[in-house]
């Protein structure tokens, strides 16, 4: 008996020994690596940059990310671009109902950064869903093309305050708050919002919204009509084909239209398409898991709105949000 006992580490140290080994490249590499998508004798590079999902500057802590954020991410991929004189133009991929305010501002600052120091090209290839937030960055590239079914627009602003005040009453709960001045707990969810306070938020929803209208007229000037902008943006979503009537896009297209039109921008030829990632494995082709990063559990899944939304001010297509 303990003959057989003994038997079993050697034989799995044994068949350990006989398999072949399996590397499923979870973790990553520590660096972000460059990886060729579409290959090429040229040594001059096109970058795609894929920006997914909720627009948000909060630190991802899912245990198999190496990005810090979606903001970093892209900010990274952007300054290592701006170093390599190879990289002639950029693809910034879209797939996202948008996000933060804060968080798309500063994307779309980057980018416009990065041309101005560079005076490279970046053309904005909208997938499933490139709305609100994700057209406000769009609108800092020099040319927008989106898939024949792709939803864009929801130009707008919104702000989620959610009230449990009912429900608190309802199982005999009440919450003391000592403030400074009345309006220093505005939007609480332990209370319902006065009057006075949705004006005063409304008023932050209002200069907000001009701030965005500035950014699509200037990112579309000469081809959305200042009269019919306001029109436009009233938070709805357009088709593609709607979109391109409008004037808030450029072309109806696949990735290889926007590789062909990065080339003519840049005025190369030929090149190669490069992405940046911390998990070199999984990249093989140009729609070979995210290009961003990758999870095998996407903890998003398991919020609620409550939960994946903190109060505050979000340019946002809401039914979009887990």
């Amino acid at each position: 008996m303990k003959k057989n006992v003994l038997l079993v580490p050697i034989l799995a140290a044994a068949l350990a020994a006989c398999s072949p080994r399996i590397s499923l490249d979870l973790l990553g590499e520590d660096k972000l690596q460059e990886v060729v998508l579409v290959p090429g004798e040229a040594k001059d590079k096109v970058l795609m940059i894929d920006i997914d999902g909720t627009i948000s500057a909060a630190l991802e802590t899912n245990f198999f990310s190496r990005e810090k954020s979606v903001v970093a991410r892209v900010f990274e991929r952007l300054e290592r671009a701006a170093a390599d004189p190879s990289v002639k133009a950029v693809i910034l991929r879209l797939d996202t109902p948008g996000g933060e305010v804060t968080a798309s501002d500063i994307v779309y600052h980057e980018i416009l950064r990065f041309k101005e120091r560079t005076g490279r090209p970046v053309i904005g290839l909208m997938m499933s869903v490139a709305a609100s937030g994700g057209y406000y960055i769009a609108s800092a590239c020099d040319v927008i093309i989106a898939h024949p079914t792709t939803l864009t627009g929801s130009i707008g602003v919104l702000s989620i305050f959610p009230s449990v005040e009912s429900l608190m009453s309802k199982v005999g709960v009440k919450v003391a708050v000592i403030k400074s001045g009345p309006a220093k707990d505005s939007g609480s969810p332990f209370r319902d919002m006065t009057e006075d306070e949705k004006k005063l938020f409304q008023g932050i929803i209002d200069e907000y919204y001009e701030g965005f209208l500035a950014v699509v007229a200037k990112g579309r000037k000469g081809r959305i009509p200042e009269a019919e902008l306001r029109t436009i943006a009233d938070g709805r979503v357009y088709t593609a084909p709607q979109a391109l009537k409008l004037g808030l896009i450029d072309a109806v297209g696949y990735f290889e239209d926007a590789y062909a039109k990065a080339r003519e921008l840049a005025g190369l030829k030929s090149a190669r398409l490069v992405s940046y990632t911390y998990f070199p494995k999984t990249k093989t082709n140009i729609y070979a898991s995210q290009l961003g990063g990758f999870s095998p559990v996407d903890a998003k899944v398991l919020e609620t709105i409550v939960g994946a939304l903190k109060t505050g001010f979000y340019y946002l297509w809401l039914p979009q949000t887990p």
